[in-house]
């Protein structure tokens, strides 16, 4: 009887440590993906802020070219 409780005991601490690191693993490749989104959404803001910026520059000088045209 012993030693089956101690045969338990020790597969259920065997079992824990498993369960424990399979989570450890699961929430450090959930931290990952969330940084990597920041990373993302990082690169996409400065994306847009570049196409935004050469919008802007086209915009002034097709204005500078018209009047240029008109004078």
């Amino acid at each position: 009887m012993y030693r089956n409780a101690m045969l338990l005991l020790l597969t259920l601490a065997l079992s824990g440590c498993g369960l424990a690191e399979t989570a450890a693993t699961g929430a450090t490749a959930a931290s990952s993906e969330v940084e990597a989104a920041k990373q993302a959404r990082k690169t996409e803001q400065q994306v847009q802020k570049q196409v935004d910026d050469a919008q802007q520059l086209d915009a002034e000088k097709r204005r500078a070219a018209e009047e240029n045209a008109t004078n």
